[in-house]
């Protein structure tokens, strides 16, 4: 979790064929349970149509194709605030989590002067439930909504240099795909850092785009953005990943019957900020929210029922409200 504060690749040709085969070492592609058979999903016919009309695709595509693309006929829903690791589960607690970021909102517009224009903007809002918690705290302000689908590239590191991963038809085994290795350089590998020592990496330039925007903006108008993910401070490396019905799941079967996912790495987006505002975090969920006096609001919630468990906290006094230690960028 970070606050910004005020102070494309087209499809390869026919020699993308010659595209080395490929096995990402990533632990998080698969449950290691493997159906016996591919299901052919909708989504699986139209992207091997795709592939074989146009070439390999990046796995940036290849998430949005089966994010967003009709093909997959159905709407796979990811709770952000569910299913995997830091963040909690509890629907009492997601509503909370909401509330809190509508008092954080409410701190940040009174810290820049109550202005009266005011617009409250979720990317990726899903079914909008958490800006509905937010918009509760506050419901006499306006909101602006947008959806904002955030893809990686996967980029690994060869003996011939950086080499971008995409997503191919196994000409081995019929209505399945794999992964394989750009035959030649890519733009995704421009955002790659000189000093980079991780040998496979996620990129985002997406993210990136969105970040440099917020900045100029926040920059020229004054105001705060917030960013909540699950994500690392460029340490990571292996967090492209799949879920269905809360389990791991292979990111290549069965396209379009689950959820794909990757961690943001927030050391990237300080990166895109820097020069244009000030930066701080990232920190924990749980310790943004505590600072936010998320005890004192369980307790009232639920009755004391968390009396004996939960230490009382009080709200965290500083500049940028929830965030306990400042370490400006």
């Amino acid at each position: 979790m970070s606050v910004l504060l005020r102070s494309g690749l087209g499809p390869l040709c026919a020699v993308a064929r010659a595209a080395i085969p490929f096995i990402w070492r990533g632990k998080y592609f698969s449950s290691g349970n493997e159906p016996a058979e591919n299901p052919v999903t909708p989504m699986l016919r139209h992207l091997m149509y795709k592939i074989k009309s146009t070439g390999p695709i990046t796995v940036a595509e290849y998430m949005k194709e089966v994010l967003t693309n009709p093909a997959k006929g159905y709407y796979v829903y990811r709770d952000m605030l569910g299913e995997k690791g830091d963040f909690i589960t509890s629907p009492e607690i997601s509503q909370i989590f909401g509330e809190l970021l509508g008092i954080w909102f409410i701190s940040e517009w009174m810290a820049t002067g109550k202005s009266t224009a005011f617009q409250l903007v979720e990317l990726g809002p899903g079914r909008g439930t958490l800006v509905g918690d937010i918009l509760r705290v506050f419901t006499q302000l306006g909101s602006v909504l947008k959806n904002c689908d955030i893809s990686v590239h996967l980029v690994e590191k060869t003996p011939q240099g950086w080499r971008e991963v995409f997503v191919d038809i196994d000409p081995q085994v019929s209505d399945k795909l794999r992964f394989v290795l750009a035959p030649s350089a890519t733009p995704a590998e421009a955002f790659i850092q000189h000093d980079e020592t991780r040998d496979h990496v996620e990129v985002c330039p997406d993210a990136g785009v969105i970040i440099e925007e917020l900045s100029q903006r926040i920059a020229l108008t004054g105001g705060a953005a917030l960013v909540a993910d699950y994500g690392h401070d460029g340490t990571k490396t292996d967090t492209f990943r799949g879920f269905c019905d809360h389990k791991l799941h292979d990111v290549l079967i069965a396209p379009g019957t689950a959820d794909l996912t990757a961690d943001v790495d927030f050391s990237y987006l300080r990166r895109m900020a820097q020069g244009k505002v000030a930066s701080l975090g990232p920190i924990k969920q749980h310790t943004f929210l505590k600072n936010m006096g998320i005890d004192v609001r369980l307790k009232r919630l639920q009755g004391g029922r968390y009396q004996r468990n939960a230490r009382q906290s009080k709200p965290f006094a500083s500049v940028v409200a929830g965030f306990s230690e400042l370490a400006w960028q």
